[in-house]
C-alpha cells in the first residue's frame, strides 16, 4: 500500500499511525530495500495533528502543513522540514538536531527545551522587542489581589541596560522596568499601583523600578521567568490572562 500523502490531503489517524509504524522499520533497517517505508509526508495537511513523542527521524515533511500540530518530545532528527508550516506548533522538547528548516514558518511555535543543535538554516526569528536601547512596553495586570480583580494596563519603560527577549510570538520578557503609568483598559482612569496576575505579591507602583533576579535568558522559553509585556498597548489589552 502506498502511504504517500498527496498535497493538502489529511491522513486519517489510522493512516498516520501506519506511516509512523512503517517509518520505524525504515529507521531500524540498514539495507536499501526498506527505503519505501520512510515516512513521506511532504505537502501533507497535518493541521493540529497529535504527533507527541512520534519518531520521525529523517522523515520527509517538505512543505507539510503542521500548523498548531503537537510535536512535543517528537524525534525530528535530520527531518526535511523545508518550507513547512510550523506556525503555532508545539515543539517543546523536540529533537530537531540536524533538521532542515530552510524556508519554514516558525511564527508562534513553542521551542521550549527543543534541541536545535546543527539545524540547517534555521529561519531568522527577529525579536518582537528592540534588541538594544530603551523603549516602551505595555503589560496587562490586576488592580487588586482579590479573587476576581479587574484588569488594568501598565505602561513600562524598559531601560537600555535591561535584559530582554521574545520567542516566536509577540510577547516579550525583560528583567527590569520602570513603571511609568497604570491605567484602566480604556485609558480613562489612572491608578497608582497594580499586581502581577501570575504572582499577586509582585507589585507595580508608579515611579518605581521592578526587577526579577532569576530572568531566564533562553529566549524560546516564552512563558518562563521575567516581566512579560507587549510592544503595542492594544496587544496587551487583548491578551487573555
Amino acid at each position: 500500500m502506498d502511504f504517500k500523502v498527496l498535497f493538502m490531503q489529511t491522513p486519517t489517524k489510522e493512516e498516520l499511525e501506519k506511516i509512523i509504524e512503517n517509518h520505524q522499520h525504515w529507521i531500524n533497517s540498514d539495507c536499501d530495500g526498506w527505503e519505501s517505508m520512510r515516512a513521506d509526508l511532504s505537502e501533507a495537511n497535518l493541521y493540529g495533528a497529535d504527533l507527541r513523542e512520534a519518531n520521525l527521524r529523517g522523515a520527509d515533511l517538505y512543505r507539510a502543513n503542521l500548523y498548531r500540530a503537537d510535536l512535543s518530545e517528537a524525534n525530528l532528527y535530520g527531518a526535511d522540514l523545508r518550507e513547512a508550516n510550523l506556525r503555532g506548533a508545539d515543539l517543546r522538547g523536540a529533537n530537531l538536531r540536524g533538521a532542515d528548516l530552510r524556508g519554514a514558518d516558525l511564527s508562534e511555535a513553542n521551542l521550549r527545551e527543543a534541541d536545535l543543535r546543527g539545524i540547517k538554516s534555521i529561519p531568522f526569528i527577529p525579536m518582537a522587542c528592540p534588541d538594544s536601547g530603551a523603549f516602551i512596553g505595555w503589560k496587562k495586570a490586576r488592580k487588586s489581589k482579590g479573587e476576581h480583580p479587574d484588569k488594568c494596563i501598565i505602561k513600562l519603560e524598559i531601560p537600555s541596560d535591561a535584559k530582554r527577549s521574545s520567542a516566536t510570538s509577540r510577547k516579550c520578557r525583560c528583567n527590569k522596568a520602570v513603571v511609568l503609568a497604570i491605567e484602566s483598559l480604556d485609558g480613562t482612569v489612572i491608578y497608582d499601583h497594580a499586581y502581577s496576575d501570575h504572582d499577586p505579591d509582585f507589585e507595580y507602583k508608579v515611579g518605581e523600578t521592578v526587577s526579577v533576579d532569576n530572568f531566564d535568558e533562553d529566549r524560546f522559553n516564552e512563558c518562563s521567568t521575567g516581566i512579560h509585556f507587549f510592544i503595542n498597548r492594544q496587544e496587551a489589552v487583548d491578551y487573555m490572562l
